[in-house]
Formats: C-alpha cells, sequence, structure tokens
C-alpha cells in the first residue's frame, strides 16, 4: 500500500504542468485515473460537486475551473473532440476533497493538494473572516457525506444527534455541542461551527473526514460500533493536537458567528 501511495504522488508530479507566471495546473483527464476513476461520467460530476462548493465558499471558480476542448485519436488516424478541464492545485484538492473517500488515491491526493491551499488563500488575498467561511464551507460540506455515510453504517436519524455528539467529546475531552456553547460563551441559538476559528475547524474537519473514510471501508456495523468509531477518531485528533504541542481546542477562543459574511457572500455570487 505505501509504494501504491508513493506511486500516487509521483504521478500526480509528473502530470502537473506550469503556467508561464508559475502557477501549476493539472488537466483532468490525466488527474481521472490518478484518482482511481474509469469512468469520465462519475469523474465529471465530482468536478461539477467540486465547482458548486469553491463558488458556495465565495471564491469565483471559473479563476480554477477551465473547460477545454481536447482531441484524442480513436483509431485508424481518426481524431474526436473530447470534454477536458485545466484545473488549479485549488481546483484539484476540491476534486480530492469531493472524491470517494473510500479510494486510498483520494485520501493521498487530499493531502498532497491540501500542502499548499494557504498559497491559493493568499492569492485572492482572503481576510481571516473569509478564510473562515472558506473552512467553515468545507466542513459543512465533510458533515454532509458523513451524515450518509453514517447512514450507510446503520445509524438511524434519530440517533443522528448522539453520533455526531459522540465526536465531538472524543476531539474536546468528553465535552458535548451543549457544554462547549457554554465554556465558550456561544449563544445556545448559533451553530457551534459557526463560532470557532481556523485552527478549530480545520481539526474538526480532520475528524468528520477520517470518521468518514472509516464508515465507508464498510467494517463498521451497527449504529453503537458507528457512534463508537467517532468518538475514537475524535480521540486520536486530539491526541495528534496534543503529540504536536497545540492547543486542547476546547481552550480556543470563540469568534463572531459567520453567518452574516455568508449570507454577504452568497448574496454577492448571486448579484454575479
Amino acid at each position: 500500500m505505501e509504494n501504491q501511495l508513493t506511486f500516487i504522488v509521483e504521478a500526480l508530479e509528473k502530470t502537473k504542468n506550469v503556467a508561464p507566471n508559475g502557477a501549476e495546473y493539472w488537466k483532468a483527464r490525466d488527474l481521472m485515473p490518478i484518482l482511481a476513476y474509469a469512468d469520465w461520467t462519475n469523474f465529471r460530476k465530482v468536478i461539477g460537486d467540486a465547482i458548486e462548493a469553491c463558488n458556495k465558499s465565495g471564491i469565483l471558480s471559473n479563476n480554477h475551473f477551465r473547460e477545454f476542448t481536447d482531441m484524442v485519436e480513436v483509431g485508424s488516424g481518426a481524431k474526436r473532440n473530447i470534454e477536458n478541464w485545466y484545473l488549479t492545485r485549488y481546483a484539484s484538492y476540491l476534486i480530492a476533497m469531493n472524491g470517494d473517500s473510500a479510494k486510498p488515491e483520494i485520501a493521498t491526493a487530499q493531502s498532497y493538494f491540501a500542502a499548499q491551499t494557504l498559497i491559493q488563500e493568499s492569492q485572492v488575498a482572503l481576510t481571516e473572516a473569509e478564510r473562515r467561511l472558506l473552512l467553515r464551507n468545507r466542513v459543512k460540506d465533510a458533515n454532509r457525506k458523513l451524515g450518509g455515510a453514517a447512514q450507510q453504517a446503520g445509524v438511524r436519524s434519530q440517533m443522528f444527534g448522539v453520533f455526531q455528539d459522540s465526536g465531538y467529546k472524543g476531539l474536546y475531552g468528553g465535552l458535548g455541542v451543549r457544554e462547549l456553547k457554554q465554556k465558550k460563551g456561544i449563544p445556545s441559538n448559533e451553530d457551534l461551527l459557526d463560532c470557532i476559528g481556523r485552527a478549530e475547524l480545520a481539526a474538526n474537519e480532520f475528524r468528520i473526514t477520517q470518521t468518514e473514510e472509516k464508515l465507508n471501508l464498510g467494517s463498521v456495523k451497527g449504529e453503537q460500533q458507528a457512534i463508537n468509531t467517532h468518538a475514537e477518531v475524535g480521540r486520536k485528533v486530539r491526541k495528534a493536537i496534543l503529540d504536536i504541542g497545540g492547543t486542547m481546542p476546547e481552550k480556543l477562543p470563540a469568534e463572531p458567528s459567520i453567518r452574516k459574511l455568508a449570507a454577504k457572500k452568497a448574496k454577492e455570487l448571486k448579484s454575479k
């Protein structure tokens, strides 16, 4: 497996292109087999999901996804036009984040492309609040996917709150959402994830995506096992923060709610 993942990174480096201005980009048709997609229709849907995620974050997808027509040989010297896309590193990262997380190739690509996402943020001159919103939207999308994986694992709708709280308790040293809001002074009518900073959001995104990946592997069967798995992943993320000397997430200060900025960005996007 390790050799395979090393090969994936090497393949991503090999297919990388560099524009005259130094910007890195990939072609979707080159990226598709590296991410273990054999069918263009399925991969095209992932591109569409990534474009939607980009737009929802308030960043114009046209700056990162550019469709073009490629010419390929189909035999006997004949050629035909096919759809293809130029993808920036950030676009490629969003594709990896929206891909099938059960594929080990996807997890490797997520790490590979995530390494320079802060470069993308600086290129579009985002404010701190806008960076929070970008990450908050990623977490929201990740939670949606986790919900689907939990349902497939056997978590009933009436138990989804318990399932979610188990992940928080693992990450936050036994504190659930209600206790965390009280500790941080967050109003009860606000969403916890709307009122925390980027470091804390990033820890939660890691907790969510890693839990989804474990559930999608198919070895977790039944509601209680899924709940226990979410708590276990939360504890491991907490330990990783402790091991690197980071601040425990429950000790990080609350931030002003991001909802107003989200509404403003959505309005701006509609007017474009």
